[in-house]
């Protein structure tokens, strides 16, 4: 059996993290976008074996657990242990690792939904273990419920699906373009003594969404959470200015990641392509995705 999982990739606008000894209650407060591009999740099962084996592999290269554990926890959690043959994971990232597009909820909710499928479970138990095996591991906290809900979201009381609430944005024909620049680690910037400022600041900035929600506002109050909470400066700062010189609504840092995002209008795609081609900027261009993540035999 050939089972494909897609996830789309998530950028996180501005968040509050909400930690809990409850991976299921842990999570965030926040807003963010889902792409048209994002993690391909391939799952091939062959038994009769003699042994249960369990394989992953990143953008066709095979990992060792210690470099997957993410995806190694929900696999033993939803391969049967009396299951006796091969289960090969194949997870394929449109984006660079650690850049702030979701790949490790992509790759756990993938991997979860895809299994699901094949060994029996349902969308909102995959999603839960998935996020908790993020919660427990490191990966990410917001990032599950923004994907599933698709679309522009807002995470209104955090929490892994089931218990999180999210409530999206309605949006009209835009696009967005993303110029991923390098990684960052999140544990670093929430042990790094930013934590009150970017408690304070994403608090604020979902308030105010929620007064007015649109995703022209939803940029602005990005842009404002990414500065005062002290993460975007420097030369990236500079950057984002240079961008909104072609754009309406401001662009904006990705979170977390050393890059930038910003929705473009039909009548702006020309002036930001020749932009960034000019700086010459790697950069993406992409569609808003607005379903669900998709699951079923390939």
């Amino acid at each position: 059996m050939l089972v494909r999982a897609f996830v789309p990739a998530h950028i996180t606008a501005f968040f509050v993290p909400k930690l809990h000894e409850n991976p299921e209650r842990a999570g965030s407060l926040g807003a963010g976008v889902n792409l048209t591009k994002g993690t391909n999740v391939l799952v091939s099962i062959e038994g009769e074996t003699l042994e249960r084996h369990v394989h992953v592999a990143f953008n066709g290269e095979p990992v060792k657990r210690e470099d997957a554990v993410i995806s190694y926890a929900v696999a033993e959690e939803l391969v049967p242990e009396d299951f006796t043959g091969d289960v090969e994971i194949w997870q394929y990232f449109d984006f660079p690792n650690g850049h702030g597009f979701g790949n490790s909820a992509g790759g756990a909710l993938g991997t979860a939904l895809a299994l699901s499928y094949a060994f029996g479970g349902t969308l909102l138990s995959a999603a839960r273990l998935a996020h908790r095996a993020e919660v427990i591991h490191g990966g990410g906290l917001g990032d599950v419920v923004g994907q599933l809900a698709g679309g522009i979201e807002m995470r209104v009381k955090a929490g892994g699906p089931g218990i999180g609430v999210v409530d999206n944005l309605f949006f009209e024909d835009y696009k967005v373009i993303v110029v991923p620049l390098g990684p960052i680690k999140t544990r670093e910037v929430l042990e790094g003594g930013m934590e009150e400022r970017i408690e304070t600041e994403g608090r604020r900035a979902l308030e105010r969404l929620m007064i007015e929600p649109r995703p022209e506002r939803m940029m602005a109050l990005a842009r404002r959470f990414a500065e005062a909470s002290g993460l975007l400066e420097g030369e990236l700062l500079e950057l984002a200015k240079e961008l909104d010189r072609v754009l309406s609504a401001p662009s904006s840092m990705i979170m977390l990641g050393k890059g930038l995002f910003a929705l473009v209008k039909p009548e702006e795609e020309e002036k930001v392509l020749r932009l960034v081609r000019e700086l010459e900027l790697p950069f993406d261009l992409t569609e808003i995705y607005s379903g669900r993540p998709s699951v079923g035999t390939w």
